[in-house]
């Protein structure tokens, strides 16, 4: 603002500016006018700088894995319904997406301009580059690691020994992206024929331009490694090593602190397979190191679902193992089954800093309930004696919560080592959603259940619960959300483990009463395609990205 003596005094020097004699051509009247009008009038606020929108680098939106994106100002409670939201368009693709498509905003792509760029990867082995407005509509740019006339394809679930993955294993994993580099790190699989007409398999690590989908400098790099131990479940002692056709690599990768991060389950819990995880320099593509879950017993994989390792702001990388024998209690043991294992990396070696092993761990090995249904979710701070926790459940649907900076190890007895433990109507599976002080859980059989936390612990009971019931597996729940405000929990209902072919449905809820059913696509509206199983809804700047069969169906706003 002006005060009465500043214009007085800025309209004495105008006046007199404009009155002396100069020998150059006199301000003019609709300059004289602007000039009484900018010192008159008081000063106009600035409009606020629009908010960057988020780029969508990873799985589950962030390290922590809390699978929300908070920078959604499109999309509000108010305006997803029947009426206003809906199917927008298709984006096709060579194969099943069983990875969370990706997005990077603003990004120049050679000879096309700027465009907001959704990344998809497909199990035929191919990286696409779509905009994500559809505007055009055909692909930026598509790299495509096969070669039929090389004999380069994707691993055959034949050739797996499980259907379940079928008809192909390419890329099923969702990658990550550093915005630093412009680079995607994804694991692809492949079969090469061999001159005797059989095939070999290999996995690689691919570090790709996400601006024309080139291979980066380095890559890809063959993926191996080695563990002392045992093989053969115990029967052969010395060494064991990682297997190409046995280990499948479907967790989602992580990157933290220069580091890529990958881990491994099983297919279909078949042969003698191992739990890994390895890290990776992104810059030089070298191995930093390899560490096995379980190198005396076998087994004890890392799937989570689909969800990926989760990292914490300090370097320390968490990870959940399924069934397996668990030993690292005793003298010399060495095997984590059914565990939440902390992780570091330092002087190229994984190390694990601590661990959580439920104390029925004997239980859930022989009943199969593996603790690694689900990945880890890291909570933010919290009141209280531990401001650092994060929670993990498995297929027996006991949730944990648990003190990241003592995680407890092993106890027996009812679970003392836990600060909070409650039990879910279902199996967990993927990973729960994290909100606003809530957690949202959609267990197999379950509801879908709001549980808040007060004080550093859980509701006893969910504050809120939808009213339809899910079946196997439950649903993977993502948030959308404008800081602490408009929150939306999308869930993708998909297929039980014995069906074939059946339509998927995406429903949306609203987080602040999850009662309240805000859209559903199985009501009649067009549905997001062919259902996969574990699949993770993408929410980016007043869109929605389901990944499906062959392909990725888009809702947004229909206006």
């Amino acid at each position: 603002m002006h005060t009465r003596l500043d214009v007085y005094i800025n309209m004495r020097y105008i006046c007199y500016w404009y009155m002396k004699p100069r020998p150059r051509r006199p301000l003019s009247s609709s300059l004289l006018i602007a000039a009484i009008l900018a010192v008159t009038l008081p000063a106009q606020p600035k409009k606020p700088a629009p908010l960057p929108r988020p780029q969508i680098l990873t799985a589950q939106y962030n390290n922590a894995r809390t699978n929300a994106n908070l920078a959604e100002t499109i999309l509000t409670p108010r305006n997803v319904n029947a009426k206003q939201f809906g199917k927008l368009f298709v984006l096709p693709v060579d194969g099943d997406v069983t990875a969370q498509p990706l997005y990077v905003p603003n990004l120049p792509i050679p000879g096309q301009g700027i465009h907001d760029v959704l990344f998809v990867i497909t199990a035929h082995d191919s990286i696409y580059a779509f905009d994500a407005a559809n505007k055009p509509p055909q692909p930026l740019w598509h790299t495509a690691l096969t070669n039929e006339q090389a004999g380069i394809h994707p691993v055959p679930s034949s050739a797996v020994q499980c259907s379940f993955l079928g008809p192909e294993v390419g890329i099923t994993s969702t990658p990550v992206i550093d915005p630093a580099t412009r680079t995607m790190y994804f694991v692809a699989r492949t079969a090469r024929r061999s001159p005797n007409g059989e095939d070999l398999y290999y996995q690689h690590l691919h570090a790709v331009d996400i601006t024309t989908g080139d291979e980066k400098p380095g890559s890809p790099v063959l993926l191996r490694a080695s563990a002392p131990g045992s093989s053969f479940f115990g029967l052969l002692h010395g060494e064991v090593t990682f297997n190409a056709v046995l280990e499948n690599q479907r967790a989602a990768l992580l990157l933290s602190q220069g580091t890529v991060f990958i881990a491994w389950g099983s297919s279909c819990d078949e042969g003698n397979y191992f739990g890994w995880v390895m890290g990776y320099d992104a810059r030089t593509l070298r191995q930093s190191a390899a560490w096995n879950t379980a190198p005396d017993s076998g087994e004890s994989a890392i799937w989570q679902s689909g969800a990926g390792l989760a990292a914490d702001p300090e370097g320390n990388i968490y990870a959940a193992t399924g069934n397996g024998k668990f030993t690292a209690s005793s003298s010399n043991g060495h095997d984590f089954g059914d565990s939440l294992v902390k992780l570091f990396l330092r002087n190229n070696t994984l190390s694990v800093r601590d661990y959580f092993t439920p104390s029925n761990e004997a239980a859930m090995n022989r009943g199969d309930n593996d603790l690694g249904s689900t990945g880890p979710v890291l909570l933010p701070d919290q009141p209280g004696p531990h401001p650092h926790m994060a929670l993990a459940a498995g297929k027996d649907g006991k949730v944990y919560l648990i003190d990241r900076d003592h995680m407890g190890k092993y106890q027996p007895g009812s679970d003392p080592h836990a600060v909070q433990a409650f039990q879910l109507n279902g199996g967990a599976y993927g990973a729960p959603a994290y909100w606003n002080g809530h957690v949202y859980y959609c267990a197999s059989g379950d509801f879908l259940k709001d549980f808040a936390l007060n004080a550093g612990k859980f509701s006893a009971v969910p504050v809120h619960a939808s009213g339809i019931r899910f079946k196997n597996p439950g649903a993977f729940p993502a948030i959308s959300a404008n800081g602490n405000t408009d929150g939306i929990v999308w869930l993708v209902v998909t297929k039980e483990y014995w069906q074939h072919d059946i339509d998927a449905d995406l429903q949306a809820w609203d987080a602040a009463d999850v009662s309240h059913l805000l859209y559903e696509t199985g009501t009649g509206a067009p549905g997001p395609g062919v259902a996969l199983r574990f699949t993770i809804p993408t929410i980016a700047n007043g869109r929605v990205y389901i990944a499906s069969r062959g392909a990725v169906h888009v809702y947004g706003l229909m206006n």
